[in-house]
């Protein structure tokens, strides 16, 4: 015997319903569309469309330009987020790819106003991440991210960037002070791979690939325990090799 869960009918808001074909109607003229044509391609009643249409405005969802309506602002910043969102999905789908194919943790991080900021990370039970112990954001010295990130500044911001977030030791590896970190970063090529061991965490080693499109620095880095040092350069050689491939096919997007 059904159960009444499941021959119930789903509660459904018809105002929102005929709120939404009237978006849709709407988005599919990139000059936009008068009442009465919405009306007729809606199948909606003329003066309901009216009040919808007013509706929708006065949120922000519509706005009106020489009698015709078009998408709002808060109809763009809808479509903006879920194309943010994409855009996150095939980021962390290419970590994983690449963390499974390589055998190593990788992260992906940008330099946005002013901060570091760790966008993604793919690791597993076996080939763990390195644990966040001291800020990310304000250790950028320390690790191959940041130092990646750094040397991709022109030299005013990396001096800004030093000044809110000064260089100091936090392992006895660590970078020894601001002229040796500066010196470090500016002996940098344009796009090799920076490495560093036990700057950050004591027992492992890391690079880090400088990733610029337009005025974002990104970086894409690899970790392995210190026994496994040997690996390091080989795997972030073929990080650095998959990424090409993966920018030359137009299927990644670093302006999340």
């Amino acid at each position: 015997m059904a159960t009444a869960t499941q021959t119930a009918a789903p509660t459904l808001i018809g105002s929102v319903q005929r709120a939404l074909r009237l978006l849709e109607a709407v988005s599919s003229h990139a000059d936009g569309a008068p009442a009465k044509q919405l009306a007729r391609e809606t199948g909606l009643q003329l003066p309901t469309t009216y009040h919808l249409l007013r509706t929708l405005t006065h949120e922000g969802y519509l706005r009106r330009e020489k009698g015709v309506f078009l998408l709002g602002d808060a109809a763009v910043r809808l479509a903006g987020g879920g194309a943010v969102q994409n855009r996150r999905i095939k980021i962390e789908d290419s970590l994983a790819r690449w963390r499974d194919e390589i055998g190593v943790p990788v992260y992906f991080a940008l330099y946005r106003e002013g901060e570091i900021e760790l966008v993604a990370v793919a690791d597993t039970p076996s080939a763990p991440a390195v644990e966040e112990w001291a800020d990310f954001r304000e250790t950028g010295h320390a690790h191959a991210i940041g130092q990646c990130l750094l040397s991709q500044l022109d030299l005013k911001s990396r001096q800004d960037h030093l000044d809110r977030h000064p260089v100091e030791a936090i392992t006895p590896y660590t970078v020894r002070n601001r002229r040796a970190l500066l010196e470090r970063l500016g002996d940098l090529g344009r796009m090799e791979p920076l490495v560093e061991r036990q700057e950050y965490a004591l027992g492992t080693v890391c690079a880090a690939i400088p990733i610029t499109a337009g005025s974002t620095a990104g970086a894409m880095a690899i970790s392995l325990p210190l026994h496994q040092a040997e690996r390091l350069l080989p795997a972030v050689e073929r990080l650095r090799t998959e990424i090409g491939r993966l920018f030359s096919s137009l299927a990644f997007s670093i302006s999340i």
